[in-house]
């Protein structure tokens, strides 16, 4: 073992600078799984983050591929030896996990594994994720594999000591995920008060109107009332767009009502406020789409009012366009923008300015791509691709 503590502080050491380095929480949860792999010498390595709903918001995973990862399907629920270590928030080490009672099986394109080492991850006494490791290679360097401990399991106590020190690091990570989280809410907060503010406006500017046009027409009802005629006519269409920006206003306050209109209408109504609200020219149209698992609506809308936010906000386009459509079993959301553009090659600083990374992690979070497209003068589009449920 004399490789060992080296191996475990290199490892410790390479996630500290991840963080320290101000790297985006899912480069940091990567950095951890990774090195986690890497200093226990095992097979398979994962770090699911639990959601409020029975799965996982986010599920990160070593020694896995993209096409392997795809064909498993989508994130695992919180049940089994997974549940284990949410629920009962103890260390597990287990020679050959599926012969444990808990164990209820994998989709038929997960690898097999055998030797287990699970931790919780807690932020005090709340367990706020876990680490897993499975199938302890048993390498020494360059040396034949050892034999496994008979009847036990590869991973000894020592592993899980220093699984246990990436645990509390791993901790920091999802904390700093949290507040992360919280911000964004802050910043869309901000808008949406920031977009009352504009309706309010403008609701009062067609009162201003309103009462001024309906004075002209009193003045003018006796002695010219053709005129006075083409006045209330007035009146009536100003009445209108006022009722308009009225409604609209309170659609904008209160929140997206996922559950009760579904995607569709909701991005609809907003993209019909921020189409009032701003100089720019916002449609929107849809093609095929069905109803997914809520998870996947709420990434859709929440990457949609981001990608909506970038362009309005700093591309000075004058055409903003959504599109959701069907694709296969999932569905595909396109914002493309005729604003200035950037190099999508040179803005990982500028990413988190223009909600990026939030983007990217939400994608991920359902098993989602997302691709972003621009170019300096050529207009942004961004395109996120969901699966069905």
């Amino acid at each position: 073992m004399s490789q060992g503590p080296r191996s475990g502080l290199a490892a410790v050491s390479s996630a500290l600078l991840a963080m320290s380095r101000h790297l985006e929480v899912r480069d940091v949860l990567k950095t951890i799984v990774a090195s986690a792999r890497e200093l226990l010498d095992a097979q398979y390595a994962a770090l699911g983050v639990p959601d409020d709903h029975g799965g996982f918001a986010q599920f990160v995973v070593d020694g896995v591929s993209d096409a392997q990862w795809k064909t498993i399907g989508p994130l695992p629920r919180q049940h089994g030896i997974l549940a284990a270590m949410l629920q009962e928030a103890r260390p597990e080490r287990l020679a050959d996990v599926r012969k444990d009672p808990r164990f209820e099986g994998w989709p038929s394109a997960h690898p097999d594994m055998s030797d287990f080492l699970g931790l919780p991850i807690r932020d005090g006494d709340e367990v706020i994720g876990a680490l897993f490791l499975a199938n302890k290679l048993r390498s020494a360097g360059g040396h034949p594999p050892r034999p496994k401990p008979l009847g036990g399991c590869g991973f000894t106590e020592e592993d899980e000591a220093l699984l246990s020190i990436l645990a509390q690091h791993a901790a920091i990570a999802l904390t700093n995920a949290r507040l992360y989280e919280r911000s964004r809410e802050l910043t869309i907060a901000e808008e949406r008060s920031r977009l009352a503010h504009e309706l309010h406006d403008a609701v009062s500017q067609k009162l201003f109107s309103l009462r001024l046009t309906a004075q002209a027409a009193a003045a003018l009802i006796d002695r010219d009332p053709a005129r006075a005629k083409g006045e209330l006519h007035q009146v009536a269409a100003l009445a209108a767009e006022a009722a308009d920006e009225l409604r609209a206003a309170v659609v904008e306050l209160r929140p997206a009502a996922l559950d009760e209109d579904g995607l569709i209408a909701t991005l609809r109504t907003q993209i019909q406020v921020l189409d009032r609200a701003h100089s720019a020219c916002v449609t929107f149209d849809s093609n095929g789409f069905r109803a997914l698992p809520a998870a996947q609506e709420d990434a859709l809308l929440r990457v949609a009012q981001e990608a909506l936010h970038n362009a309005l906000r700093h591309s000075g386009a004058e055409h903003v366009g959504v599109r959701v459509d069907r694709r296969g079993g999932g569905a595909v959301l396109r914002v493309s923008d005729d604003g200035s553009g950037f190099d999508p090659q040179s803005v990982r600083s500028a990413g988190r300015h223009l909600g990026l990374v939030s983007m990217r992690d939400r994608a991920s979070g359902v098993g989602g791509t997302l691709t972003v497209e621009s170019a300096p003068g050529k207009g942004t589009t961004i395109e996120l691709e969901v699966p069905g449920g």
